[in-house]
């Protein structure tokens, strides 16, 4: 199931898509501003993750682990910024197969973020979302909004056809990217690695401070 992979690139759709855009909210959420603006301010970011492991997740029935442009692009993003590649795996878009990988992901000590790229569009095949929306304790719906508005200066109108979410799934956030190189690199470089060592760090912790 590792061996075997398809990014969305296969899906038209998916390719192009992926950006639309209402996140004016989703600036606030991750930093010191917005919802840290007592004097918790340093003590929340005590939290933070120095380096984060990323286990990354291809769904494509077309792609190889050899040929996977925009895994290689998520990994590329979290490395240059000084985190590792805990794994990557390639599998087909059946759901049974996404929520299983995904689930024993985050389960992994050396998983501290899972990032799948493929499945996030319109068409029969694509049930990336359905696979892991039930496994959020938490969603975070301002990672889709910034995304599809970040998406939108490229494709355009065409970022209604991307489902590209985030939540966090037994303390381990999780983000869905469509399967084309381009929205795989936007989302991982300009919204997901600058804000993981923040979440990893908030979504790992198992109790609040007394």
């Amino acid at each position: 199931m590792t061996e075997k992979k398809n990014p969305d690139t296969a899906h038209g759709h998916e390719k192009e898509l992926g950006h639309d855009g209402h996140t004016h909210d989703d600036s606030h959420g991750h930093h010191e501003h917005g919802h840290d603006t007592h004097d918790h301010d340093h003590s929340h970011h005590d939290h933070d993750l120095k380096t984060v492991g990323v286990g990354i997740v291809t769904i494509s029935t077309s792609r190889s682990l050899d040929d996977d442009p925009a895994g290689d692009a998520i990994a590329e993003a979290f490395e240059h910024a000084g985190h590792s590649v805990a794994t990557r795996e390639l599998i087909g878009d059946k759901f049974d197969g996404i929520q299983q990988t995904v689930d024993r992901l985050v389960g992994r000590d050396d998983v501290d973020i899972v990032v799948t790229t493929g499945g996030t569009g319109v068409t029969p095949d694509d049930v990336t979302i359905e696979a892991i929306a039930p496994l959020f304790e938490k969603e975070l719906p301002g990672f889709g909004e910034l995304f599809r508005q970040l998406s939108f200066g490229e494709i355009g109108t065409r970022v209604v056809g991307t489902r590209a979410t985030g939540g966090i799934a037994d303390g381990v956030p999780v983000f869905a990217l469509p399967g084309s190189e381009n929205a795989a690199r936007l989302g991982a470089h300009e919204v997901i690695v600058p804000e993981v060592s923040h979440l990893a760090g908030l979504a790992a912790r198992s109790e609040p401070d007394a």
